[in-house]
C-alpha cells in the first residue's frame, strides 16, 4: 500500500477551497429539491456526471477499466455512494442546511475512529480521542435538540444526514482498502456515478412524484452540481486521497459546517440558535483536535 504524505500548504489551500464549494452545495441541493424530488435529483446528477467524467477521461486519453478485478469493488463503492447521496438529498429536504451541515460534516469523527482500527499509521492518540469525544457530543446534541426550530427540525432528516456522513466515510476509505487503489481517481469516481445513476433513478420511483415546481433556475442548479460538484470537486477529492493521509484530509471538513451554517442563515434565512452554535463549536473543535499529531 502506497504511503500517504502529511498535508502541505498547497494541499491545505486546495482542501479549504473544496470545503467552501461543498458547503455552498448544501444550499444548492436544498434549492434544487424545490423543483425536483430529492432522490430523482440525486440520480439525475449522477447521470449527468457520467458523461462529464467520461468526456474528461477521453480528453486525457484515459481508458475506462471494467476488468474483472475491478468490478466487485467498483460496484460496491457505487452502492455506498448511492446510499450517501440518497440520504443527503433526503436530509436536506426534511431539515435545515444548518443542521445538516453540523451532522453531515462530522464525517472526520467516524473516519478517524475507523482508520484507527484498519489503516496503518493513523492511530488515535489521547488528543485525537479527546477531539473525537467533543465532536461526538456535538453531533449527539444536535440530533436530540429540537428547541428553537419549530417545524424546521426533523429527527428523520437528522438521522439521514448521519447516514450520509457514514456513507461519505465509506467511499473515502474504500479506495485505500481495495483494488481500486490501483486505478486512477477519475475511474474511481466513474464507478460511483455509473452505478449510482441507475440505482438512484429506480429508487426515486418509491419517493413520490418526480417533479415539483421546476424552473429555469432548477436547471442551472442541477448543471452546477453535475459539472462543478459531482464531476470536478469529487474527482479532486479522490486525487487528494491518493496523495495525503486520509484522516488529515477528512479533518479539513471542520470548515464546511461553519461555512454551511453561515450560508444557510444568510442565503435561506434559517434559524441559528445559541444551542446550534455550541453544537457547531464542539464538532469543529473536535475535528481540529483529531487532526493534531501530538
Amino acid at each position: 500500500m502506497q504511503d500517504r504524505r502529511d498535508i502541505d500548504l498547497g494541499g491545505g489551500a486546495l482542501l479549504i477551497f473544496l470545503m467552501v464549494i461543498l458547503a455552498g452545495n448544501q444550499v444548492v441541493i436544498k434549492l434544487t429539491n424545490e423543483g425536483l424530488q430529492p432522490v430523482f435529483a440525486a440520480g439525475l446528477r449522477s447521470l449527468g456526471a457520467i458523461f462529464v467524467i467520461w468526456g474528461w477521461m477521453r480528453f486525457r486519453g484515459l481508458r475506462l477499466d471494467f476488468s474483472p478485478a475491478m468490478r466487485g469493488p467498483g460496484v460496491l463503492i457505487g452502492l455506498v455512494f448511492s446510499l450517501e447521496f440518497l440520504a443527503l438529498f433526503l436530509a436536506l429536504d426534511l431539515t435545515t442546511v444548518t443542521r445538516v451541515s453540523v451532522i453531515f460534516y462530522s464525517m472526520p469523527v467516524w473516519m478517524a475512529l475507523t482508520a484507527h482500527f484498519i489503516l496503518p499509521g493513523e492511530r488515535l492518540t489521547r488528543t485525537r480521542l479527546a477531539g473525537l469525544s467533543l465532536a461526538f457530543a456535538g453531533v449527539a446534541w444536535a440530533i436530540v435538540d429540537r428547541s428553537g426550530f419549530g417545524g424546521e427540525a426533523s429527527l428523520v432528516g437528522d438521522l439521514a444526514a448521519l447516514v450520509a456522513a457514514l456513507g461519505w466515510m465509506g467511499v473515502s476509505l474504500m479506495p485505500r482498502l481495495s483494488r481500486l487503489s490501483q486505478s486512477r481517481f477519475e475511474m474511481q469516481m466513474f464507478w460511483q456515478v455509473a452505478v449510482s445513476a441507475p440505482v438512484l433513478l429506480v429508487a426515486s420511483l418509491f419517493f413520490g412524484p418526480l417533479l415539483r415546481e421546476v424552473t429555469v433556475m432548477t436547471g442551472w442548479l442541477m448543471l452546477f452540481q453535475i459539472v462543478v460538484v459531482a464531476s470536478g470537486v469529487f474527482v479532486v477529492w479522490f486525487w487528494l486521497l491518493t496523495r495525503y493521509k486520509t484522516s488529515q484530509i477528512a479533518a479539513f471538513a471542520f470548515l464546511s459546517p461553519i461555512f454551511g451554517v453561515i450560508l444557510g442563515w444568510l442565503w435561506l434565512g434559517e434559524t441559528v440558535t445559541p444551542a446550534l452554535i455550541a453544537q457547531l463549536v464542539l464538532v469543529a473543535m473536535g475535528i481540529v483536535l483529531i487532526n493534531r499529531r501530538g
